[in-house]
């Protein structure tokens, strides 16, 4: 990767389509409501497989060239960057937004300069493994294993789910992989969830100003159906894992008698590979019958470790915060891998009570990994949503996870769950190849 020695120039969009650089400007960048002078060294060049966007109604702030001091961009659109999975970005995009602006989509929108013919975003790598590399997907392969698993499975919705629904149209990168015959094998169980997510990405009210991205699972499968194609993944695949709870469905867990099911047939076929489940985790006695069923691994999604955060963005149905931290203790207690799957919004992650909260949780839980994603959703609207309007000391994200790594050693950073080989062996070498 490239390593900027002065700041990058600010970019802006015209409205059609087209980006230009301004040079009257040095890009900045954004954590909580505030723009701040990003660290020439946290400048990376923008990875392969990520994208621009323009934020209309929304004009970027930088620092003038001349003066060093913070002024407003007068020509266009702010312009963000998408940065590619396995990276996580360390400021967002600096903007002043206008009262008509409408609402962003919800990708994440991190913060972009250019410099000498390059795009660069602060970001840094926080996972080795390839899985979702762009270079990784073959187009030919992929076609090829669609045609070849829905002729081999002509019954089976989930594999017809995963096809049409999940590779052809949203280009997921999991889907795309298990018809590629690799990896993690996603399985989509539940039509419904017990959580009312502000930023829902496969189901939002029709009365909301934002759409989610993509559409949600309609059926509830069986375990035969679930059985059926992933007992030949977890045989055949290169360091397969198998996970329940994917962006397009509700919460696994109302589904947890069929997964147990799966889970049991599963394991009278094979024992090999990892079986894994992405969750809420508010259920702990069903993440329990899991455990004993013979589940390997959990990982828990939450945009905060601080209880009145979380259930402001979550807003949960009949569970409460106390509920996934004691479905954590629940794997580990079965010597199960435990991941929380930590929505990174620059200025609210890393402020001082979200750290402390978050030391608390990995004592608390004896936490195996922290999935370090990228917080998918316009920031403006987030923060308003969860009544975030004073976000408290920062810390950097980059001095948030230096802390956590010299306090807790033992907890791995990644963006990916871990296959089995790589639970029990070396964990820092044992990636997708």
């Amino acid at each position: 990767m490239s390593v900027l020695r002065s700041s990058p120039y600010l970019l802006y969009s015209d409205g059609k389509g087209n980006i230009f650089e301004d040079m009257t400007l040095y890009a900045t960048g954004r954590a909580g409501w505030d723009a701040f002078e990003v660290p020439v060294e946290d400048w990376i060049a923008l990875p392969e497989g990520g994208s621009l966007y323009e934020l209309p109604g929304r004009r970027g702030i930088g620092i003038d060239v001349n003066t060093g001091e913070m002024r407003l961009c007068d020509k266009g659109w702010a312009v963000a960057a998408f940065i590619p999975p396995a990276h996580t970005g360390l400021f967002l995009a600096a903007y002043e937004t206008a009262p008509d602006a409408p609402t962003l989509p919800l990708f994440c929108y991190t913060a972009v300069g250019w410099h000498n013919d390059q795009f660069y975003v602060p970001a840094v790598r926080i996972e080795q493994d390839i899985r979702q590399e762009c270079a990784g997907f073959d187009t030919e392969k992929i076609e090829s294993g669609v045609s070849t698993y829905l002729k081999a499975y002509p019954h089976n919705r989930l594999v017809k789910h995963l096809a049409e629904n999940c590779c052809l149209t949203y280009n997921c990168p999991a889907a795309r992989n298990y018809f590629m015959g690799r990896w993690e094998c996603p399985v989509p169980s539940s039509p419904a969830c017990n959580a009312n997510c502000i930023g829902c990405i496969s189901f939002q009210p029709q009365e909301e100003e934002i759409v989610s991205t993509q559409d949600r699972l309609t059926f509830k499968p069986t375990a035969e159906e679930i059985v059926e194609f992933t007992v030949p993944h977890l045989e055949t695949a290169p360091y397969p894992i198998v996970s329940f709870g994917q962006g397009c469905e509700g919460e696994p867990l109302l589904m947890w008698e069929t997964i147990r099911e799966s889970i049991i047939e599963m394991r009278r076929h094979t024992s090999k590979g990892s079986i894994n489940i992405n969750t809420n985790g508010s259920k702990p006695a069903a993440v329990q019958a899991l455990c004993e069923a013979g589940l390997n691994s959990i990982r828990v999604s939450m945009n905060s470790a601080r209880k009145h955060i979380y259930e402001a963005y979550y807003r949960p149905n009949n569970y409460q915060f106390e509920d996934i931290v004691e479905s954590l203790k629940v794997v580990r207690s079965f010597n199960g891998w435990t991941s929380i799957n930590y929505f990174v919004f620059p200025g609210m992650t890393d402020c001082e009570e979200e750290y402390e909260a978050l030391r608390k949780l990995i004592i608390d839980t004896g936490l195996n990994m922290i999935q370090w994603r990228n917080f998918n959703i316009d920031p403006d609207w987030y923060m308003g949503r969860i009544g975030a309007y004073e976000t408290g000391d920062m810390l950097g994200v980059k001095q948030l996870q230096e802390l956590i790594h010299e306090e807790f050693p033992q907890v791995k950073f990644g963006y990916f769950n871990p296959s089995m080989e790589r639970i029990t062996g070396n964990y820092e070498e044992d990636f997708a190849h």
